[in-house]
């Protein structure tokens, strides 16, 4: 596992716990920055799956 899919879900996840602790206090500002770090983890999460999968088709067998 590529070391980019764990931090990607790792921000996914502190995205997700900041855009709820936004909506549940009403600070957009916060909720906003939750779901921007969101959207950045499951970038990095794909960049990882995809380097993974580079790196598992150019294994040889």
């Amino acid at each position: 596992m590529d070391k980019d899919r764990v931090a990607g879900s790792a921000k996914q996840t502190k995205g997700s716990v900041k855009e709820a602790i936004g909506k549940i206090t009403g600070d957009s500002k916060i909720q906003a920055e939750g779901s921007s770090e969101k959207i950045a983890g499951k970038a990095q999460n794909a960049v990882g799956g995809i380097k993974d999968t580079m790196r598992d088709a150019t294994k040889p067998r």
